[in-house]
């Protein structure tokens, strides 16, 4: 399952539903897919979702390999959700609504 996230101000975004469903419940939200978070409620769904990442990207430090010329590619969730915090503050400068649905 793919999510895809948008607003008004942005493009919209692609992720796999997995990791959307993570950063969701990471903001405070249920997971539920489809759904939104109101325009009023963005500043307090970024401030949660920067906290549990900053949590998150410290607990991983000692998780990440220490060879560093290992075959498998690392992108830590901290990555992948940056299109998401810039969509997020686009749409709290705006005051818009962030919504999103399953390609389903």
């Amino acid at each position: 399952m793919l999510v895809i996230f948008s607003s008004q101000v942005s493009a919209n975004i692609t992720m796999f539903g997995d990791i959307a469903v993570q950063l969701l419940k990471m903001m405070g939200h249920s997971g539920t897919v489809p759904s939104a978070i109101l325009a009023k409620d963005l500043p307090a769904a970024l401030a949660n979702l920067e906290a549990e990442l900053g949590a998150t990207e410290q607990q991983s430090e000692s998780e990440k390999p220490e060879d560093e010329n290992d075959e498998t590619s690392f992108v830590s969730l901290s990555h992948r959700a940056l299109p998401l915090i810039d969509l997020l503050k686009a749409a709290i400068k705006e005051d818009c609504n962030v919504q999103w649905t399953s390609n389903n």
